[in-house]
């Protein structure tokens, strides 16, 4: 039976209840004064802001009204212009115009616009008057219809003559030619179309340069665009303001248009004579680093970049996938010259020469014994490395290794150089490493050298005659820049100043001595050497073909088998300085795989002799049948050449602001890092 006592009583959960209802009574109450004080302040606002509508409401319009841009434009830069050393322009921007048609301008004018309009346009533009009325009916809400783009400003100006004309006909013809207008903007134009294509580069869409200097110095080239604003001021009146564009700093290089002509012309004779797979020519100052000329083949049309007509039919082009199409553009536009890698060959062998007498492990007295080669054990087995004159040479002395290009005598002296030297040579001549020329795509070679690691005897004694290991157009130039100017590595450069639009020098660029590689004394040597390579008669010279009558020449020549060997594939070059006494001006030719008789390297020197001949009198550099000192005058190129490095009183160099150490020993490198190498700013 079930206890009732166990149940709560009724009672209590009546208390409960009233409880509740008492507690919902209490705060209805508080709601009520909440709502009735909101409701108020409601009032209140509603109240005020009509008050504000009534009494003020031309006020704040004109507030706001001046807030809103009823006409505002961009104003663009005019980008920087790229010059030569004297100031001839080699890149510039030209405005042009498009033009733009306000179909609502039109349509909602006074009168009947659509066929004046039209009408303007056909005559002044060349463009259809359908076209015009079409552009109309299919957007005649449209406020901006761009009709044509980049016309020049004769065209512009014609149709302005007539719009302005104070002629009775024309001024009643024109009254109904309405919402018409102008965007300005610039053109990217090179004058000389393809010279020095790909040390100038281009640019592309939105003025960003691509490739050479146009894309190494972009920033500085690049200005900041202005804007026009238009608006209502808070007195209702319309107002302009007008923040003015920034144009762009001009660059102008070290680069001499006449020489670049010079050396373009004899690139392109052999391109027609001979044909090459690629052919690069640099022309320098061995005591500044400056670049005067830099060209290679293939090259392109700067005003029309993406043209590749002049290497392929219509059909070959029209059948590229677009992963080849951009390959052969970028075969096109790259620059040979800085950045591709080739082993040097038997232009090497006067800097290996240098090496070896500075570190005293040969005499200039000496002699080698070249009876066609060197047999070497490669890691593998034993293997003959041959002299280029297989029949041997002979008893050969220091100078004649030069002269003849003994490769016997050059593998003999690199085993006598051994091979901490030899790499510690060959990172003093900057191998392995960027030089820091102000030009993209530069190619380092860091993985295409030797090191401790990988140079056995068989690699030292080929790398003494430049196999084995890469290096670049302008990493050789450089180096041997160092020999004929007395011993001073110079970082090579294409910019010798930045100015403004008005010819305001705003940086300039000045010679950076990065490190000394030889004594004076063994470049005066090798310089002899190098001029007797040229001026002998004797039967196994091979620089005669650079003679130029009445100037001393000096040079070698060079001859590298393409890897894979044996395919019959040759880069062959030669590089020469002029004169010999007091040289002014490095020449290096390279030319990969000529299409006939690839080991010629006759051609090369061939091309550097004539380049010689026309360079020298043009720098007033004045032939005196080949002896005694030249003398110079008068340089074109606004330029003191020849001039030796200032020095303190113990004979060393004195570097410029832009170099950090002072005094810098010869054969010392300036090494911050520890790695070998000096960093270049």
């Amino acid at each position: 039976m079930v206890n009732q006592n166990q149940f709560p009583k009724r009672p209590i959960r009546k208390k409960r209840r009233k409880q509740e209802k008492k507690f919902g009574n209490n705060n209805r109450k508080k709601l009520l004064i909440v709502f009735i004080v909101l409701l108020i302040f409601i009032c209140v606002l509603i109240g005020r802001l009509l008050y504000i509508n009534l009494s003020s409401s031309d006020t704040y319009a004109r507030i706001v009204m001046a807030q809103m841009d009823y006409d505002s434009k961009s104003i663009p830069f005019k980008r920087g212009d790229i010059k030569d050393r004297n100031g001839t322009v080699l890149a510039t921007s030209e405005k042009v115009y498009n033009l733009v048609l306000d179909p609502y301008v039109v349509l909602n004018s006074n009168g009947d616009c659509e066929k004046p309009t039209a009408e303007a346009i056909e005559e002044y533009f060349g463009i259809d008057k359908e076209t015009v009325y079409d552009a109309l009916d299919e957007n005649p809400d449209s406020r901006y219809i761009v009709l044509a783009k980049k016309l020049d400003y004769d065209t512009v100006k014609a149709y302005q003559d007539f719009m302005n004309s104070e002629d009775e006909q024309d001024q009643k013809d024109s009254a109904l030619v309405k919402g018409i207008w102008f965007e300005e903007e610039y053109l990217r134009q090179y004058p000389y179309d393809s010279l020095a294509a790909s040390l100038i580069g281009f640019t592309v869409s939105g003025n960003q340069g691509t490739w050479g200097l146009e894309g190494y110095y972009n920033d500085m080239l690049n200005g900041t665009n202005g804007r026009e604003y238009g608006y209502l001021s808070d007195e209702s009146d319309f107002e302009r303001t007008t923040v003015a564009a920034i144009n762009g700093y001009n660059v102008v290089s070290t680069i001499d248009l006449n020489i670049q002509r010079i050396v373009e012309k004899y690139v392109a004779q052999l391109g027609q004579e001979r044909g090459s797979k690629h052919t690069g020519v640099i022309v320098a100052n061995p005591n500044t680093g400056e670049i005067l000329a830099m060209a290679d083949s293939p090259t392109f049309n700067l005003n029309s970049p993406r043209d590749l007509s002049a290497y392929y039919s219509e059909e070959e082009i029209a059948n590229m996938s677009d992963e080849e199409e951009t390959n052969a553009l970028y075969d096109v536009w790259r620059n040979f010259c800085v950045s591709d890698t080739f082993e040097a060959g038997s232009t090497m062998k006067p800097l290996t020469i240098g090496a070896a007498l500075d570190e005293n492990k040969v005499s200039t007295g000496d002699s080698f014994l070249c009876d066609g080669g060197e047999d070497l054990f490669d890691g593998v087995g034993t293997q003959h490395i041959p002299c280029h004159y297989t029949y041997g040479h002979g008893t050969t002395t220091l100078q004649e290794a030069i002269m003849w290009s003994c490769n016997d005598a050059l593998m003999q002296i690199g085993n006598r150089i051994g091979t901490t030297d030899m790499l510690k040579y060959h990172r003093l001549y900057g191998f392995g490493r960027a030089t820091g020329i102000d030009l993209p795509g530069e190619a380092g070679a860091e993985s295409l050298v030797f090191n401790e690691s990988t140079m056995g005897s068989f690699e030292l004694a080929t790398s003494a005659f430049g196999q084995g290991f890469n290096l670049t157009m302008v990493q050789m130039i450089a180096a041997f820049s160092s020999i004929v100017n007395g011993g001073h590595y110079y970082q090579p450069h294409v910019v010798k100043e930045i100015t403004t639009e008005s010819g305001h020098v705003v940086k300039s660029f000045d010679k950076v001595l990065v490190r000394n590689t030889l004594s004076k004394e063994t470049c005066d040597w090798l310089k002899e050497a190098m001029h007797q390579t040229v001026a002998d008669d004797g039967v196994y010279t091979t620089g005669t073909a650079a003679r130029v009558d009445g100037y001393t020449i000096g040079g070698k020549t060079g001859t590298a088998e393409k890897v894979p060997r044996g395919t019959g594939k040759y880069v062959v070059s030669f590089i020469g300085f002029a004169p010999v006494e007091d040289p002014q001006v490095v020449v290096y030719v390279v030319i990969d795989e000529l299409q006939d008789n690839q080991e010629d390297s006759s051609a090369p020197t061939k091309m550097a002799g004539d380049i010689l001949k026309e360079v020298l009198p043009y720098l007033q550099i004045f032939p005196n049948n080949g002896e005694g000192s030249e003398e110079t005058s008068g340089d074109p190129g606004n330029y003191q050449w020849g001039a030796e490095p200032e020095t303190n009183e113990d004979g060393t160099p004195i570097e410029n602001e832009d170099t950090e150490d002072e005094d810098i020993e010869d054969n010392e490198i300036v090494d911050e890092a520890g790695d070998g190498y000096v960093e270049l700013e």
